[in-house]
């Protein structure tokens, strides 16, 4: 299963930094047995709210910030992220910068993190588009806030994705192979 070999993934990335607790947000159903797995392995596990993807994932940056001074939210599709690439995330944010970003490729962003729970960043974004990062970039101009830029990371979204996945490990040893 292509989605789970991501997230293992991702949550190895995660942990392997060794820079915060991990925390899964899922949907639909937390009782599935690749999430109950990785909660088997200490990993915590929520169900994700809200009505779309903005809603879900402003409920997710609020409810971590909470517990922490800031949170970083990462998609489960982007093999090209690398621990010094997470580390970097949460280092901009201990360094003063309000809100980073890691810009994807095709227009959207494969991570997002913020020491402040701001809801117009997620708020009538156009989801799924070319148009998400400039859309946030538009509305971080807007709030003012300082905000770090990561480098350009490529994700998982169509099979020519998924092909690049397969020809990347030999130039990108960091990268797990993926399933041929």
């Amino acid at each position: 299963m292509l989605y789970g070999q991501l997230l293992r993934l991702t949550v190895l990335r995660a942990e392997q930094a060794a820079l915060a607790p991990v925390q899964l947000q899922v949907t639909p159903d937390i009782h599935h047995p690749l999430f109950e797995s990785l909660a088997a392995q200490g990993i915590e596990i929520r169900q994700q709210q809200g009505a779309d993807l903005g809603e879900r994932m402003a409920r997710a940056l609020r409810e971590a910030l909470k517990q922490s001074q800031f949170a970083v939210l990462v998609g489960s599709d982007c093999p090209a992220m690398s621990v010094g690439y997470l580390d970097r995330a949460c280092r901009s944010l201990t360094d003063g910068a309000e809100v980073v970003l890691g810009p994807a490729e095709d227009g959207g962003y494969v991570l997002i993190g913020a020491r402040h729970s701001y809801e117009p960043l997620f708020e009538g974004i156009s989801w799924s588009t070319d148009q998400v990062l400039t859309e946030t970039r538009q509305r971080l101009a807007m709030l003012g806030c300082r905000t770090v830029e990561l480098d350009t990371l490529w994700d998982l979204d169509r099979p020519e994705d998924l092909l690049r996945w397969r020809r990347g490990p030999a130039r990108q040893p960091d990268i797990l192979t993926p399933p041929a």
